[in-house]
């Protein structure tokens, strides 16, 4: 992989230029050394404006929601094409300004081009329905684009929850305005590239990097939006929800989660260590549908904890650029704000009575490190077993049936995922059918794809994302009826 070099200063994207921001500048981190990597322009409403307007005209040109539906999924599936030919670029860059492996950050890339080529290759089966209504009525449906979607984008996964959205809004004949997050925006830069060299015309695609309570205060109050997509916190996707409200905007809000996997006597425990290393140490933890709490029935409750600590220890930390291979390595976490929360929290956990088993320090190196950590102890009403940490750190609760297990999952204000680990599929069934969560794993966290509905209960917000179910956030259904003779 050749040696990638950074711009020293990134640029917004509106209307088709690269453009400065009138909020000014902000320098963008490396957390795997702590130190400064490059600047980003910074967006104010000044530049909100400008970008919901350039959507709003392309929009009203008819030139995408006028297309035949396969044009448009070809460009679409274009985009994804163009980051998977310049996927070594793009990888170092994202390491360099999120902290990820390396590895991580090429697996990153690989699932955004995937929501580029599946939404692309839905855009044909979009179809409305016929409506019988008798002889004397002709009566059917169709599917129109909303318009002008703003897309307020997470800093955990900056490209993939990018395309997850922009994907299955242009597939459908959409605009979009994109707010990057303020932590790791550089990479966007890639998304320009992408739909310029795909063709979508000037305007189709806005991408912008401003803050929360400034560009995208701006974007999701903005009378000329049809819709906002976020993921974040539930604060912050209150004061968006709100926002909208004031204009009957819709929304779709992924707003985290604090997930529990529950693993019975039966457990395939070779099998479970390998989901507790993707669902709770992947991405430093910083998931929202990340495995951060472990439900292990007692009579397995000791080798089980012995074995995630051992895992946990095993795992090499640190700088993601020097990890490029796949393997047993985590990298730095965001940012020493995100660090030191999470460190907070550890330590309220203690005082309230929780065993630290394995880990939770922060490393004594230059960068944004914690240690793999591992609770043990844990009771279900502690703060740590209520909040979502977004780190590395994952809380062993143990219980002794069936219903406490249900019990103790349900017991958070969150409803995102949830998992099963057994081998009666009966137990397994009746499990999933209780646990109050938008998706649920059994016998392997994070199974499904880009195929498969996500979304949550509760708090965690409303809306789904991913699959086909997606599509549907970015349509408004017409009826049509006509009296015959």
């Amino acid at each position: 992989m050749a040696t990638f070099e950074t711009q020293s200063y990134y640029r917004n994207y509106i209307d088709g230029r690269f453009v400065d921001g009138g909020a000014g500048r902000l320098v963008v981190d490396n957390p795997g050394t702590g130190k400064p990597l490059a600047e980003q322009a910074i967006a104010d409403a000044r530049d909100v404006d400008a970008a919901v307007a350039a959507a709003r005209r392309c929009h009203a040109s008819g030139v995408l929601s006028g297309m035949r539906p396969v044009e448009r999924g070809r460009m679409v599936r274009a985009m994804g094409d163009y980051l998977l030919a310049h996927i070594d670029e793009i990888a170092q860059l994202l390491t360099l300004e999120a902290g990820k492996p390396l590895w991580e950050s090429v697996m990153e890339i690989e699932g955004a081009a995937r929501y580029f080529e599946y939404y692309g290759n839905q855009a044909e089966t979009l179809e409305g329905r016929s409506i019988p209504l008798g002889d004397s009525y002709y009566d059917f449906t169709t599917y129109e684009p909303r318009g002008v979607s703003a897309q307020i984008i997470p800093w955990n996964y900056p490209l993939e929850m990018t395309a997850r959205g922009m994907a299955a809004a242009l597939t459908t004949g959409n605009t979009v305005v994109i707010k990057s997050p303020e932590l790791d925006p550089l990479s966007h830069y890639y998304y320009a590239l992408a739909a310029e060299a795909a063709g979508f015309p000037e305007g189709a695609i806005n991408i912008l990097c401003g803050h929360g309570h400034e560009a995208g205060a701006a974007l999701s109050a903005h009378r000329d939006i049809d819709q906002v997509v976020f993921t974040g916190s539930v604060p912050t996707g209150i004061a968006i929800a709100t926002a909208a409200a004031q204009n009957v905007v819709p929304c779709v809000l992924e707003l985290g989660g604090k997930s529990a996997a529950i693993v019975h006597a039966d457990a395939d425990l070779d099998n479970l260590l390998d989901s507790v290393r993707w669902g709770i140490y992947f991405n430093a933890g910083q998931v929202c549908s990340a495995m951060s709490r472990l439900l292990v029935h007692r009579d397995i409750h000791d080798r089980v904890l012995e074995a995630v600590v051992a895992l946990a220890q095993s795992l090499s930390v640190g700088p993601g650029i020097e990890r490029p291979e796949f393997g047993a390595n985590m990298g730095a976490m965001i940012s020493d704000g995100q660090r030191a929360r999470a460190a907070t929290l550890l330590a309220e956990a203690q005082s309230e009575g929780a065993t630290i088993a394995s880990g939770g320090e922060a490393l004594d190196r230059d960068g944004y490190f914690l240690a793999p950590t591992i609770l043990s102890g844990v009771e279900r009403s502690m703060t740590v077993a209520q909040t979502e940490i977004f780190g590395p750190a994952l809380s062993v609760i143990a219980f002794d049936s069936e219903q406490e297990a249900i019990e103790i999952a349900n017991d958070s204000p969150y409803g995102l995922v949830g998992g099963v680990f057994t081998q009666d599929v009966d137990r397994a069934m009746r499990m999933a059918q209780s646990v109050n969560a938008g998706q649920i794993f059994i016998n392997e966290w994070f199974a499904g794809g880009v195929e498969t509905p996500f979304g949550g209960f509760k708090k965690s917000g409303y809306g789904r994302e991913k699959g086909r179910e997606a599509l549907m956030n970015y349509v408004q259904t017409k009826n049509i009826g006509i009296r015959i003779g």
